[in-house]
């Protein structure tokens, strides 16, 4: 990331998360750790770029390919949500054998799957 404060705001106001932490380290940077709503043990540490390669790489961590997963109890009311916080998504959300998905990205660019997993049938285990 580039910025401590907006990727704060970004997942903290567009995305809903809770902060979790954010503590100053000296030299400009802080240990800034936010999480998905009710998560009882994910984490995201939001860590700033340093030089010039580190920068080149912002939102391309993973070539281009989804990097992170939201799973959600309740798709269309996240999905719904987003978009109306001016999440940009990829694509119209589909429906796989899975469960409910579609492709979004964060301020950086960074591509996510927010999917709604379907309940495994009582047969599969």
């Amino acid at each position: 990331m580039r910025d401590y404060d907006e990727a704060r705001d970004y997942y903290v106001k567009t995305l809903g998360f809770e902060l979790v932490e954010d503590t100053p380290q000296g030299e400009d940077k802080r240990w800034l750790l936010v999480a998905p709503p009710s998560a009882k043990e994910t984490r995201l540490l939001l860590a700033k770029a340093v030089g010039d390669a580190q920068l080149a790489q912002i939102g391309n961590q993973c070539g281009g390919r989804v990097f992170l997963i939201l799973q959600t109890d309740n798709f269309e009311r996240d999905h719904r949500e987003f978009t109306a916080r001016g999440v940009h998504f990829c694509e119209t959300p589909r429906h796989e054998t899975y469960g409910t998905v579609a492709v979004f990205e964060d301020l950086y660019g960074n591509r996510w799957d927010l999917i709604e997993m379907k309940p495994l049938a009582k047969n599969s285990l």
